[in-house]
């Protein structure tokens, strides 16, 4: 594993960094398999990223777009990651309709819905549901946040879904809030895990992911240790005094 962490003087630079680093990987993907996969994140901060890349002129017609999680509510709901994707980005931009790949969250049983976007890649990636470690896709980009509380994607600390191995998609919970999630098994076959993380309330949760002995059941994120690279990109508020154990 390549990793990297860079700290940035604010968030205009993350973003900044962010757009380059993944238009790099796109140029590569493109150039040596004929797409690029990109899984997005929801919350704010990966928000000026979308609206910045909604600006550039980019070979929309091989890239597909993933999402790493996503809350259990329509995509028109406020809180949907894909409904603010879509605005900020994905409506602004002449990408064909099909190779945008949200997560379902329709049915009545979120566990069915994991099943469904589990077959949906399976049958984009060529590969067996729920197969072993090497038949599990490797998305070009895997987009990250990061929570005060340690977790990414929906993988929130001491949950069920930390333990599954098997399955590409999980049901993770945020209390009684049921989500969608990739699994630490997907996540970590990306070439390349793209961490955006800002605020200085992020310090605590990113001095326990470096430091030696903390638990990763605690704090989730430390669980991410992709076959590619893994880029740590933290404004300054964020990596003020921040301590990596070597």
């Amino acid at each position: 594993m390549e990793s990297s962490v860079e700290v940035l003087k604010d968030l205009d630079a993350l973003v900044d960094r962010a757009q380059f680093l993944v238009c790099a990987e796109l140029q590569t993907a493109i150039a040596q398999r004929g797409q690029f996969t990109l899984a997005l994140s929801g919350g704010s901060t990966p928000k000026p990223l979308y609206e910045s890349l909604a600006q550039q002129d980019l070979p929309w017609d091989k890239v597909h777009i993933f999402w790493g999680d996503e809350r259990y509510v329509p995509a028109n709901h406020p809180d949907s990651n894909e409904g603010m994707a879509r605005r900020a980005w994905l409506d602004q931009v002449p990408i064909p309709a099909e190779h945008i790949h949200p997560m379902p969250t329709q049915d009545a049983d979120p566990a069915v819905s994991a099943q469904l976007y589990e077959q949906h890649l399976s049958r984009f990636f060529g590969g067996k549901e729920g197969g072993s470690a090497d038949e599990i896709p490797a998305l070009d980009v895997v987009l990250l946040g990061l929570g005060d509380d340690g977790h990414t994607a929906s993988l929130f600390p001491q949950t069920e879904v930390l333990n599954v191995c098997d399955r590409w998609i999980g049901v993770g919970n945020r209390g009684a809030d049921p989500r969608l999630t990739f699994t630490i098994g997907l996540i970590n076959r990306a070439r390349c895990a793209l961490f955006l993380v800002a605020g200085q309330n992020k310090r605590p949760a990113l001095q326990a992911i470096f430091s030696k002995d903390a638990n990763s059941f605690d704090y989730p994120a430390r669980f991410i240790r992709p076959e590619g690279k893994l880029i740590w990109l933290l404004d300054a508020d964020a990596g003020e005094g921040l301590k990596i154990a070597s």
